[in-house]
């Protein structure tokens, strides 16, 4: 594997831990408000090696408990379930963002993981505003992650014109059962798509009718806004 960046420090990642951040490279999605787009079209070196990554992580393991792996879509590497064994056996917790569309691979990564973050980016017909054919399998990760013993939630950016108030039931039947939803505040800026540069994020009131919907079909409901 290689990791186009860290950041060496979050206390708001990963849920009651203080956690580094790996950023993988590459996606098979091209969401349009994506703000590491740059690790997605045209990621450049220098690159982390897992070597590389490892020997930084244990040098700040007095500062830090965990690491998350996020991206681009981490699961995209066949070598990501290696990689979490490894961190798992020098003694760090291990949370997984993830857009679902590699069961494959998350299955093989859950019996090390502490913690997944699989993203609900939309209802299944507007996937393919993201470039999605097929979402099988997101729907089959979906069970993989609500069958297993992990610590998990599912969330959703709020982004205008992607996700409305229709949309809050189909993600809603998805997911029903399940332990936690957050929903995230979308943030305008230096996006995939320069239409969403702009783009006026929803209003607090609205996210909040959001949650109440999703509340019907969830144990929980976060907000992050």
């Amino acid at each position: 594997m290689k990791f186009g960046g860290i950041q060496k420090t979050s206390i708001i990642d990963f849920p009651n831990k203080i956690s580094s951040i790996l950023f993988t490279v590459g996606c098979n999605l091209r969401c349009p408000f994506c703000h590491n787009w740059r690790l997605v079209l045209n990621p450049k070196p220098p690159f982390l090696s897992e070597e590389d990554a490892l020997k930084i992580l244990e040098s700040r393991k007095k500062y830090v408990d965990a690491v998350v792996i996020t991206g681009g879509e981490p699961t995209m590497n066949k070598d990501l379930p290696d990689f979490v064994e490894r961190l798992k056996k020098k003694g760090f917790s291990v949370k997984l963002d993830t857009n679902g569309f590699f069961p494959q691979t998350l299955a093989k990564c859950l019996p090390n993981l502490d913690y997944v973050a699989m993203d609900m980016k939309t209802s299944l017909e507007k996937y393919r505003l993201m470039g999605a054919k097929d979402t099988n399998p997101l729907l089959r990760s979906v069970k993989l992650i609500m069958k297993g013993q992990v610590e998990y939630e599912f969330r959703n950016t709020v982004v205008p014109r992607l996700v409305d108030e229709d949309d809050i039931p189909k993600i809603g039947k998805i997911v029903e059962g399940a332990k936690r939803f957050v929903f995230q505040q979308f943030l305008p800026g230096e996006t995939l798509d320069k239409r969403f540069n702009d783009l006026k994020p929803y209003p607090s009131e609205v996210i909040e009718r959001f949650a109440a919907i999703m509340k019907n079909y969830v144990d929980e409901v976060v907000l992050r806004v």
